[in-house]
């Protein structure tokens, strides 16, 4: 048995049980520290960003979209998929905060990364604080898209919203709160191109259309 922090976890093996458009579903064989092996189910994901867009009146772009597995419409920040392999995050953030938000952004900083769920998946989505916004055409690509709900809501009301349990998605959570401290002065965000270690990857590689 190995000190406690020092093991690795090595995969003995692994197979794919799933591979869909968005998402992959594999079952590892994982050395444990005394030499067994145990399970674990993995959900691949392609990774994804949001966007804390605050406005000059310190007003922060809430969507409403309805989200099948928990069956009604969440209030969330405007987010997307990374769409292939080696996507620009800044560029991916720019075109969402567009499609969903109608929405430019000319200012651009890293506020948090957030594991979605590390028990059981890769998804991680990074966070970013969006400024000096400007009003551009929004091109509505689907039926889903065309159901938004598009509402500014002042930071202090989006916070109060994320501590009462009106915003549950985890992103969302997390890049108003952490919005709320960078423009309250109690933090400092990172650059826009801040290294990301735990973004997404293995989904991505599978080159899956």
């Amino acid at each position: 048995m190995s000190e406690p922090g020092t093991h690795e976890f090595r995969v003995a093996s692994t197979k794919d049980v799933h591979i869909g458009r968005v998402v992959g579903l594999r079952i590892d064989e994982v050395v444990m520290p005394d030499g067994s092996t145990a399970r674990r189910e993995v959900v691949e994901h392609l990774g994804a960003v949001a966007i804390a867009a605050v406005d000059d009146d310190g007003a922060i772009t809430l969507i409403h979209q309805y989200r099948h597995p928990l069956g009604h419409r969440l209030w969330e920040l405007p987010a997307g998929l990374l769409d292939h392999e080696g996507e620009d995050p800044v560029a991916a953030a720019g075109r969402e905060l567009a499609e969903e938000a109608g929405l430019a952004a000319s200012r651009w900083e890293t506020l948090v990364d957030v594991a979605a769920s590390p028990g059981f998946t890769d998804e991680v989505v990074r966070v970013f604080l969006a400024r000096d916004l400007s009003e551009v055409d929004r091109e509505v690509l689907g039926e889903e898209e065309a159901d938004l709900v598009i509402r500014k809501v002042p930071l202090p009301e989006a916070v109060a919203m994320a501590l009462g349990g009106e915003l549950v998605n985890g992103a969302t959570v997390g890049g108003v709160l952490a919005a709320h401290a960078v423009l309250s002065g109690a933090a400092t965000p990172r650059p826009a191109d801040a290294p990301w270690r735990d973004r997404p990857s293995r989904f991505a590689r599978r080159g899956v259309s």
